[in-house]
């Protein structure tokens, strides 16, 4: 036999607090379902069969009304060892919330000063106040993306450590699914050796995803929720002396090329959607988790 605990937490990234009546579906490697009922605990032991073979890679799945299916797979059982699997559940996106209590502008511009190094802090404040109340998933959008690329450890440095300045006028503004910034061009550099380390992977054609975009790299680390580094050369501008080229950082939902473009970039497509920061913090909580490196917290929380 094998054990799984499984925890479940709400979107301010602790347990539940209040039972809640969790559907919960366990089905094991050979596509058999192991367990489906409702649970009321947010910590939950399970004994479950143990093959030693691919079936071990389990697939877990949970729901309450109210909030979004979250799970995760594969996740990986063994006989020698109780496996812990951590899920995040969400709101339904009606009653989900932003909460930006721990971000206010000077707090935020500190830790992350390319944000605001176009302007003053009066002018600054009032322009990231304004985004803030009138698209919060756009400032949602910045603070994963920021707290992703400050704990991705290249081999001088981090990619934050590279940017020099946010790009704030249209087209190409902060979105809800990706910013653009101007870095320095050792970045691309930092990201090749990274590459070689088999903590990037190159995307090629990266035009056919990212309009004049000359280069690109997907971070592999997780099976979800990665940052992907997509660089366009020939945008240039002169920052504090140095030769600054523009950087297109996003979180795509998927690792896999193939199941970005199936799952995400032609649904979106389709429905005129496009990534959700939410879904995104959910997946890149919920991978740092199982993957056992720091937890994923940037500086906002999700309540409904």
């Amino acid at each position: 036999m094998s054990t799984l605990r499984l925890r479940i937490f709400d979107g301010t990234r602790s347990l539940f607090a209040a039972p809640v009546p969790f559907l919960i579906t366990i089905t094991d490697g050979n596509r058999v379902q192991r367990f489906r009922n409702f649970r009321q605990e947010n910590d939950i032991p399970f004994d479950l069969p143990f093959f030693d073979n691919g079936g071990d890679n389990y697939t877990v799945t949970v729901w309450a009304e109210g909030f979004q299916q979250a799970g995760f797979a594969p996740v990986a059982l063994s006989d020698s060892f109780s496996k812990i699997l951590d899920v995040m559940l969400l709101p339904d996106k009606k009653k989900l919330k932003f909460s930006f209590v721990d971000a206010p502008w000077d707090s935020i511009n500190a830790l992350y000063p390319f944000l605001g190094s176009d302007l003053d802090r009066v002018p600054g404040t009032a322009r990231y106040e304004l985004l803030m109340q009138n698209s919060p998933e756009v400032i949602a959008c910045i603070l994963n993306l920021c707290e992703s690329m400050g704990q991705i450890h290249l081999s001088q440095g981090t990619p934050l450590n590279y940017i020099k300045q946010l790009c704030w006028q249209e087209p190409n503004s902060p979105k809800q699914d990706r910013i653009f910034a101007w870095c320095d061009p050792q970045l691309i550099e930092q990201v090749k050796i990274a590459a070689a380390a088999k903590l990037f992977s190159e995307e090629l054609n990266p035009g056919v995803f990212h309009q004049g975009a000359t280069s690109s790299w997907k971070q592999i680390q997780f099976g979800e929720a990665n940052v992907q580094l997509t660089f366009h050369e020939r945008n240039t501008k002169v920052i504090n002396g140095v030769e600054c080229l523009m950087v297109e950082p996003d979180i795509d939902y998927f690792r896999d090329l193939g199941a970005h473009a199936i799952y995400e970039v032609i649904p979106n497509s389709l429905t005129h959607s496009i990534t959700d920061p939410a879904e995104v913090y959910a997946l890149r909580w919920i991978a740092g988790r199982t993957a056992g490196v720091p937890e994923f917290a940037p500086k906002y929380k999700i309540e409904g």
